[in-house]
């Protein structure tokens, strides 16, 4: 296995190919008896995904990946089916693209602003099970994804402050290293304040792939130029496709990739885990959480983590009044220019 130097950040580790391959190897020995029944899971590209999220911390990146096994036992993400979550599909609020960037990564577009469903559980296990079907979907050599956010029809009544926690964590802490980039495209100027909200649950690597474009500011177009075929990209996003979203044909798709996917299941040796009350109790530890279902309604992350939901500065409660205390004057004030629109 071969790995490129990898270097996001002047804040980031740089390590030649030995002292990654060495990472690895203390990672590995780090995991036990789990690198050995978890051989996909464990391999060395997905420990290399860890300890870069981690900055090349062989203990910290340990420890995320057996929180992360820990997590898929309990909440089964390879195990939702279509049928589970069509009903959040329905408008096109977030699918995945038929077509690869210009790097072959796998596009996902978001439009928040076709929100059809109150249920934080719902819009959780959708994202999931999108991620999962991503991922499984990837082209040979590829480990990342694009995501593209399309604010067209959003507005305040879109903002959910606890799928919004609940997403960056579950991205960051569940999938490292899979995002390559998040394109916010065209976002109304009410957003530019609410991402003063947003950006504290963001940690720096995830910061630093965020790109504001705008469909009137040519600079930022360089990167939808960088990144897409504009005769595959549809219009809405400054494409020249005229094709826009259909549910049918998108359920169709989806069943036809499950059926492959559940034929050839991906990372399988992790359900095989649960098989084994010594392992499992080896990641899992006394203080394993009481609830099967991290995404439920009532679910909420432990008292130590950034992301809380009841209490402390980043609180859905809080969060909600500082958006509500928007005053109204700086909802027309200039967009957000503190990441940078360098290119891709």
């Amino acid at each position: 296995m071969s790995f490129k130097k990898f270097r996001s950040s002047s804040m980031d580790r740089v390590l030649s190919l030995e002292e990654q391959q060495r990472k690895i190897n203390e990672v590995r020995k780090l995991l036990g008896p789990l690198s050995e029944d978890l051989p996909s899971f464990c391999s060395d590209a997905s420990i290399s995904r860890f300890l870069r999220a981690r900055n090349w911390n062989s203990k910290k990146a340990s420890k995320m990946l057996k929180e992360t096994v820990k997590w898929r036992l309990e909440y089964k993400p390879d195990q939702i089916h279509w049928e589970d979550i069509a009903q959040e599909a329905e408008t096109g609020k977030l699918y995945k693209a038929n077509y690869l960037d210009k790097h072959g990564r796998t596009v996902i577009i978001l439009r928040p602003g076709f929100q059809n469903s109150s249920s934080k559980r719902g819009q959780i296990r959708f994202l999931v099970y999108s991620l999962e079907n991503a991922i499984y979907n990837l082209a040979p050599g590829q480990e990342q994804m694009v995501w593209l956010i399309d604010f067209t029809n959003w507005n305040l009544s879109s903002i959910s402050v606890r799928v919004t926690q609940e997403t960056t964590y579950i991205l960051q802490n569940y999938y490292p290293e899979r995002l390559a980039f998040a394109i916010v495209y065209n976002p109304p100027k009410i957003f530019e304040s609410f991402w003063k909200i947003v950006k504290p649950l963001l940690d720096t690597k995830t910061y630093k792939k965020v790109r504001f474009v705008y469909s009137d500011d040519p600079e930022s177009q360089n990167i939808m130029e960088d990144l897409f075929d504009k005769d595959k990209l549809e219009c809405a996003l400054g494409g020249r496709n005229s094709v826009t979203f259909n549910f049918k044909e998108y359920a169709e798709r989806m069943i036809e990739e499950e059926k492959r996917r559940f034929a050839n299941p991906m990372n399988s040796d992790v359900l095989c885990l649960s098989e084994q009350p010594v392992l499992v109790s080896a990641i899992q530890g006394p203080e394993a959480s009481s609830s099967s279902d991290p995404s439920s309604d009532e679910a909420t992350s432990s008292a130590d983590e950034k992301m809380q939901l009841g209490e402390g500065p980043l609180s859905c409660k809080n969060c909600i009044k500082m958006v509500e205390d928007i005053p109204t004057d700086k909802l027309s004030e200039g967009r957000v220019r503190e990441v940078e629109t360098s290119r891709p």
